[in-house]
């Protein structure tokens, strides 16, 4: 929290939408002056769905959105003194963000045109649809994300959920990483990990994650912007996808088992 402020290199926050990306911001503007948010509208649900279906089948990703429309509002309400509590404990801000550059998605041209006229010296990924390939290649500088699961065992989403779940507390965390054309597949910089309690769920691990993550996450940026990245963590074409799974929301009726049977919430 005392290290001196970076001053002169333009840093770029590619986000998506909501609380976690303004703590992000918060968080980072302490440390680099000239910090620009650029904002995607968050993709739609049905095409997400939809998209979601040709993988997992319409049954699975009916849970799914079961459990998002129905489960996550109930959660997020009785969370949200804890969430309070973990944000002031940590020190971070939920404020909105004040100024935004808002696109429709981070992979419009639009995106591309953007980001050559600000010319960051480094762009900060967070909560973004995946970024596609001919994007990625637009990039005149490195990309690193805050991705809130440890990778490469829980890429996707939910990350510290499906590690409690499935008995890895030790792999209950965040990482920080550089961003290739894979889905969480870059090269590893950091990871933390976080220990939740009894009032933790669901709704509240990612608070957790973004407290254990956030320190990282300045640490590789300020290293890389005096630094670079060497050829070994550049993003180059992309990683072999790991012999890991993909997570996804849970369903309703699996995320009640677990929260019976696991206790874990």
């Amino acid at each position: 929290m005392g290290a001196a402020r970076v001053r002169g290199a333009q840093v770029v926050l590619l986000a998506g939408p909501g609380e976690a990306t303004d703590v992000v911001f918060n968080y980072l503007k302490r440390f680099f002056d000239d910090l620009v948010v650029v904002q995607e509208q968050a993709p739609s649900r049905l095409v997400l769905a939809r998209r979601r279906a040709r993988r997992l089948g319409w049954l699975e990703v009916g849970g799914q959105v079961t459990f998002v429309s129905l489960a996550m509002p109930i959660l997020r309400r009785r969370a949200r003194g804890r969430v309070v509590e973990i944000l002031g404990s940590a020190g971070l801000d939920a404020s909105a963000i004040r100024e935004v550059r808002r696109v429709d998605s981070v992979n419009d041209p639009e995106v591309v045109s953007v980001l050559a006229d600000l010319n960051p010296a480094l762009v900060v990924v967070h909560g973004t649809r995946i970024i596609s390939r001919t994007t990625l290649e637009s990039m005149q500088c490195p990309l690193i994300n805050l991705h809130a699961g440890i990778t490469p065992q829980y890429r996707g989403v939910h990350g510290g959920y499906w590690a409690l779940a499935e008995g890895r507390p030790d792999l209950a965390g965040t990482t920080v990483h550089v961003v290739d054309a894979g889905i969480d597949t870059g090269r590893v910089l950091a990871q933390a990990t976080f220990s939740p309690t009894s009032a933790d769920s669901v709704v509240t691990y990612p608070y957790l994650q973004l407290a254990c993550g956030l320190p990282l996450l300045v640490q590789q940026a300020r290293r890389i912007l005096s630094e670079g990245l060497d050829e070994a963590e550049g993003s180059g074409p992309g990683s072999p996808q790991p012999q890991f799974p993909l997570r996804w929301h849970p369903t309703l009726w699996g995320y009640l088992w677990r929260r019976i049977r696991l206790k874990v919430r």
